[in-house]
């Protein structure tokens, strides 16, 4: 991520049909820009890397791709997308594009991703790369969460 991102990345946050189907909040700009700030110094040695995604063709921040640790240290993939980039493949291939840095770049042995029931986009997606895992309560979301996921192995 980049300077140049922060407006996109507000427009992103603090849209309620992005957020709604994870479901979060809104974030209004104070703790948008916190937010944002995080991210920028994601890159290094945290455990949780965010990068925006921006198209082939050069169309600045589609949206945010990030690796982060699960509730059981485990590495997962997230991903968000503003609204007027929807239903244009961009959530598979960024999946994807994961998936494969998460094995072959970062030498992860297993990788996950959770996602509220109710987003069906998302469970979609992650129907076409994972195996279904586990369901549960999400207590932070209150929402039911599937986790997914897929190991070396079954990738390569």
């Amino acid at each position: 991520m980049k300077l140049d991102d922060k407006e996109a990345f507000y427009d992103m946050m603090s849209n309620p049909n992005v957020m709604n189907p994870i479901p979060r909040d809104t974030m209004d700009r104070k703790t948008c820009n916190a937010h944002f700030q995080k991210y920028l110094k994601s890159e290094g040695n945290s455990e949780t890397k965010v990068w925006a995604v921006d198209s082939k063709d050069g169309i600045p921040f589609l949206g945010i791709a990030a690796y982060l640790k699960n509730d059981k240290n485990e590495d997962e993939i997230g991903y968000r997308l503003r609204e007027q980039f929807w239903g244009n493949g961009f959530g598979t291939e960024i999946a994807k594009g994961l998936i494969d840095y998460g094995f072959g770049t970062l030498n992860l042995e297993i990788i996950t991703a959770n996602v509220n029931t109710n987003n069906g986009k998302s469970v979609k997606i992650l129907d076409k790369f994972f195996n279904r895992d586990i369901e549960f309560f999400n207590v932070n979301d209150n929402c039911i969460d599937r986790r997914y996921k897929i190991s070396r192995i079954e990738w390569l």
